[in-house]
């Protein structure tokens, strides 16, 4: 083991030194040209295939068509939000407060990425690392490795057109470990952990800062209101894009009882079918006690075999919805089952769908997102006041609108920060802000101090001094 640290010692000296020279020579056009051979790197599409389909092939977990448009979409929507953003240089002037403020790189980042999104991940962490000025390393999970490694192929290809310094993205040596990454973790200068909830404790916990990201476990509310065919609709494009491996994926719909019968016939005619026996899908999704391995992530047709449900489900079912009623640890339904696999509760209003709402939040997923369809405005409010999340997707495929999409405003990430609720410091879209840090040049300006009179004139007025 002391061979192989020395290797990624090696490989963190050559980081940081040609992030050193990368910020000396730096410039706008050269960090928004590498971020830019990134993006074509996995966007062209003979490669974004070949990765797809290494990525299907070594870690067994989603599909290669919904792979493909990942890689594309998201990478396409990052470089699209970052081509404005100024990360060099001066960024804001500001006269009347004196302050000037200059974007500085953090220097070698350190990312952890996970097996579901062996390519789209990492191609995310690194555009935004080097649009600020960063170098970086890579962590991927183990079977994620043979994905990370083409990818770094193409990107260090794309580099020598550009005479750019292939030390700036590297990655951890083959065969990754525990204890390499606590290493990477805590010799880089910023944490980027996204993955497994094990991942994240010890990014967080290392002694290095770090931006990490919480548990998904999305939970959708259709009320009296909602367009059921298109709620149907959207759910099931959303759940089963890339066999649900994504933390953005529905885990749960809680329909209210008005509508409930109805929208469980929308669901089939969009390819939902529900399967009564929950206690039988239970013994067949967690073999002993484990989420079963046929049925994490895979095609819907190996996902039925898994189950045993070939004679009970009709053809062409694209996923199952499994009634339920219970929350909790004693209840493996109300959390993340990272497949095709949906908890479908009823509820006698929208007030106690919420109520079930909040409580599978707490449970699992806390800070995350949850989902509308709905017509009712009051209703947006309403969850995003009481229910412990970061994002309430209203009346779209929670999956694609979560981690930006082009018709909503969010900043296209595959990394999602669960703020406080779910253990992290950001509850933002991980981005491109979070490769930066800025130094501030503060400079006097006339006085601006305030009178008693100005600040409490009105507290006096109310309760006395």
């Amino acid at each position: 083991m002391t061979d192989d640290l020395s290797e990624l010692d090696a490989i963190l000296d050559r980081a940081r030194a040609a992030q050193a020279a990368y910020e000396a020579g730096g410039s706008q056009e050269r960090y928004d040209r590498a971020a830019q051979a990134v993006g074509w790197a996995i966007m062209e599409p003979s490669r974004n295939r070949e990765l797809a389909e290494l990525a299907v092939q070594t870690t067994g977990l989603g599909n290669v068509p919904d792979k493909i448009t990942k890689n594309h979409r998201k990478t396409l929507g990052l470089l699209r939000d970052i081509s404005d953003a100024k990360t060099f240089g001066v960024i804001s002037d500001d006269a009347a407060t004196g302050i000037t403020e200059i974007a500085r790189p953090m220097g070698v980042i350190g990312a952890i990425v996970p097996s579901t999104n062996p390519a789209a991940t990492p191609a995310n962490n690194i555009i935004n690392a080097l649009k600020c000025g960063n170098s970086i390393v890579v962590a991927p999970s183990p079977k994620g490795v043979p994905s990370c490694e083409r990818l770094l192929e193409f990107i260090h290809a794309e580099f020598a057109k550009i005479g750019e310094d292939p030390d700036l993205v590297q990655m951890v040596p083959a065969p990754g470990s525990k204890a390499k990454t606590q290493r990477l973790m805590e010799a880089c200068d910023k944490i980027v952990a996204t993955g497994s909830q094990n991942n994240v404790h010890r990014a967080q916990t290392c002694g290095t800062p770090a931006v990490a990201v919480g548990a998904g476990n999305v939970t959708v509310i259709v009320d009296e209101t909602a367009d059921l065919d298109a709620a149907a609709e959207k759910i099931r494009a959303s759940k089963t894009f890339d066999n649900a491996t994504s933390c953005s994926s529905e885990n749960a719909v809680v329909v209210v009882d008005a509508v409930y019968d109805a929208f469980v016939d929308a669901m089939a005619r969009a390819g939902g079918a529900v399967v009564e026996d929950e206690a039988a899908i239970v013994a067949k999704l967690w073999p002993h006690g484990h989420l079963n391995r046929e049925v994490i992530a895979q095609d819907a047709d190996k996902m039925i075999a898994a189950l045993e449900l070939q004679d009970v489900v009709p053809a062409g079912t694209d996923y199952i919805a499994v009634p339920t009623s219970g929350i909790g640890p004693d209840h493996p339904l109300s959390g993340e089952k990272l497949s095709r696999v949906l908890a479908l509760y009823r509820a006698k209003d929208f007030d106690a769908a919420v109520e079930t709402t909040d409580a599978i939040q707490r449970y699992q997923g806390a800070g995350h997102s949850v989902g509308l369809h709905s017509t009712n405005p009051d209703r947006e409010m309403q969850l995003a006041t009481t229910i412990p999340t970061s994002r309430v997707i209203v009346n779209q495929a929670h999956t694609f609108a979560t981690g930006g999409a082009f018709t909503n405003g969010m900043p296209f990430s595959l990394s999602m920060g669960c703020g406080a609720w779910g253990g992290n410091a950001v509850n933002e879209n991980v981005h491109w802000k979070h490769f930066m840090q800025t130094t501030k040049i503060v400079r006097e300006i006339p006085a601006r101090e305030p009178s008693l009179e100005d600040i409490f004139a009105d507290y006096w007025q109310e309760a006395g001094k």
